[in-house]
């Protein structure tokens, strides 16, 4: 697996970024992408400890989702706030998390990223429509660790 450095490109964290902004121009959800090299903890209790410290809980619906990359340990999470988790049928996020992980398998990084995010904004949109007065709570920029 690649390190944190050249696991993705510029160009393709441009994309990413770009994936954000579109999905969330169908939902109020809130969407963030945190990649790290290793972490010593299970990806989905570092998912949420990262959940936490990029302050997603702070929200006004609850409704932040974290797409989490753990490069070396080859390790993925998809997290979703309290507001989506009461929403939400319990499957939610299976889907998604299979159709990344697929691309992951096949060193298409950016894509299988790309597809979760879309794919997450669509499905959101059900449970959290975007609205007029929506602002952008939390930056769309890629946080690494």
């Amino acid at each position: 697996m690649p390190t944190n450095n050249d696991f993705l490109t510029s160009a393709d964290e441009e994309v990413i970024v770009a994936a954000i902004q579109q999905a969330e121009k169908n939902t109020s959800g809130e969407i963030r992408v945190h990649i790290e090299n290793h972490s010593e903890k299970p990806p989905l209790e570092r998912a949420q400890e990262v959940f936490y410290q990029l302050e997603m809980h702070n929200t006004a619906m609850r409704n932040g989702v974290l797409f989490y990359v753990g490069i070396d340990d080859r390790s993925f999470a998809i997290i979703g706030d309290e507001g989506i988790d009461k929403a939400v049928e319990n499957d939610f996020w299976d889907c998604t998390k299979d159709v990344i992980i697929n691309h992951f398998k096949e060193k298409r990084f950016k894509d299988g990223l790309v597809a979760g995010i879309l794919r997450a904004g669509e499905r959101l949109k059900t449970y959290f429509p975007y609205a007029d007065d929506d602002k952008n709570e939390l930056p769309d920029t890629i946080s690494k660790g």
